[in-house]
């Protein structure tokens, strides 16, 4: 039986890289303790999200990942606690900057990046203004714990992307969230649609999904989010396993067989009926009536 406790933690953010780095950490250590060998972290967890508004003093928040002092803090957090971690940054490659996911080992190894493939853009979540279009394709890294594929935020709506990457290989999905309230739509709450996608990802590919969204009301210019939290360990049924309240700082952890899951995923007949020859469609453009209408 390979064992796995997985994690998954949600913070507020203050715009004090070094506050939310010290309270991640904290958590990070607390999921260790409880015997945690994958702790998945928030999206964009080093500030604000600061991408509410059109503001292009917000790039200077970008760094190269060379150097980068939240990798190498992180690197050696892995390192102390034996946890893989999954770490959100915006990441400058010389005039390009991407929305990226480094992960990072138990040995504090960096294994690689993702950079985020499905950029959103609307009231609020403003991202095409800042992240450029993912050029590394999906992913799924070779990690002690397994192989684990990773997405973020707005790639989880994506049931392509989920099944890619378990195609791939990958015996765990992750999905680093910055998701709430909706500026254009008052009183509009997405968190049990939210949960439910990505309880499809993990029942149709049988394969667990672990998501961490941020918590806390933050302010733009023009724009106000209050985060939803709602960070949640699914099984490979979809069944939530673990689930944190919408409002707390907090830490989930839920254990996994992960050959006893796997035993599950090949006896199961949606990869053996799979009919890639009825699948071209898929690959064409959206057809128009599908796409949202722009203002006149």
């Amino acid at each position: 039986m390979r064992q796995l406790i997985a994690a998954a933690v949600q913070i507020s953010c203050t715009d004090q890289v070094e506050e939310n780095l010290d309270k991640i950490e904290g958590h990070v250590r607390e999921a260790a303790s409880r015997g945690a060998g994958l702790v998945v972290l928030q999206e964009l967890f080093e500030g604000v999200y600061f991408c509410m508004d059109e503001d292009r003093r917000h790039n200077a928040r970008a760094l190269p990942l060379d150097g980068h002092p939240t990798i190498a803090r992180m690197s050696a957090l892995a390192h102390e606690t034996g946890a893989v971690l999954p770490v959100s940054l915006f990441e400058r490659d010389g005039s390009r900057l991407y929305n990226t996911l480094v992960m990072i080992d138990a040995d504090g190894k960096v294994l690689g990046r993702y950079r985020k493939s499905h950029i959103p853009n609307s009231p609020g979540y403003s991202e095409k203004l800042y992240f450029a279009d993912g050029d590394t394709g999906f992913r799924v890294f070779e990690t002690a714990v397994g192989k684990v594929g990773a997405g973020v935020c707005w790639d989880q709506w994506f049931p392509e992307a989920a099944r890619a990457m378990v195609l791939m290989g990958a015996e765990l999905l992750v999905y680093p969230t910055a998701i709430g309230s909706e500026p254009s739509y008052k009183g509009w709450d997405s968190r049990d649609h939210w949960q439910r996608v990505m309880q499809g990802h993990a029942g149709a590919n049988l394969t667990p999904v672990i998501a961490a969204n941020r918590i806390g009301t933050e302010s733009g210019a023009a724009n106000e989010i209050t985060f939803y939290g709602s960070s949640f360990i699914a099984d490979h049924t979809g069944a939530k396993l673990a689930e944190a309240d919408r409002v707390s700082d907090s830490v989930i952890t839920a254990a996994l067989d992960l050959d006893a899951i796997a035993a599950a995923r090949s006896s199961w007949g949606v990869f053996r009926d799979r009919r890639p020859d009825l699948y071209g469609v898929l690959l064409e453009p959206t057809p128009g009536r599908l796409l949202a209408k722009k203002a006149a």
